[in-house]
């Protein structure tokens, strides 16, 4: 199983928004997936009591599961031994950061605890930072960008803020449950994040 940790110490980063969609596109190109929902308010958990059988299946984390692939989402504040635990189940952690001084000084003592993980020192496990609610070349984009450089992380993606994401998750959906044509701009705010699991 592919393991791939979302996480952030500040609630409202975008964790259960990210990691429901990430879910639903490993599902709309015929991966089996799962989701561990560790936040406490279990939203990801209630979305997936939503969802239809006509959609593409995701399925909450149990104990004989065969997926291929195994999101977490995380709660808010997690570090310590949470986090070394969860980091030894992945191979990929993504880190959704809001564009606002709050968040990314929120995110600061947590980017330089992941990076002092002894499986991240190793090289065995990649970690992509995502701009969320933004759009690229913004200021907050740039003050985003320049504070990574700081910590030798990168920004693998900036997703833009959408009512699209809101209101497919009303029926249990994702962005990638959702007409092409519709969701245009938001899929191509996903292709560097894809290209970058992809590799």
């Amino acid at each position: 199983m592919k393991a791939i940790l979302v996480a952030n110490p500040k609630g409202g980063a975008g964790k259960t928004t990210l990691s429901i969609n990430l879910a639903g596109w490993l599902a709309s190109t015929g991966e089996t997936v799962s989701i561990l929902d560790l936040d406490r308010q279990k939203s990801a958990t209630k979305w997936l009591a939503r969802r239809t059988a006509s959609l593409p299946p995701i399925r909450l984390l149990g104990e004989d599961d065969k997926s291929r692939w195994l999101v977490i989402d995380s709660p808010a504040g997690m570090h310590g031994k949470s986090l070394d635990h969860a980091v030894k189940l992945v191979s990929r952690i993504l880190v959704p950061i809001s564009p606002s001084l709050f968040d990314i000084q929120a995110s600061q003592d947590f980017l330089i605890e992941l990076a002092e993980e002894k499986k991240v020192r190793q090289g065995k496990i990649d970690i992509g930072v995502i701009g969320m609610r933004m759009a690229p070349r913004t200021r907050a984009a740039v003050t985003l960008e320049q504070f990574l450089k700081g910590l030798d992380m990168n920004v693998v993606a900036h997703l833009h803020e959408t009512q699209q994401y809101v209101n497919a998750a009303f029926e249990g959906k994702t962005l990638f449950d959702l007409p092409p044509h519709k969701t245009q701009a938001e899929r191509e705010s996903w292709a560097p994040l894809i290209k970058w699991l992809s590799q």
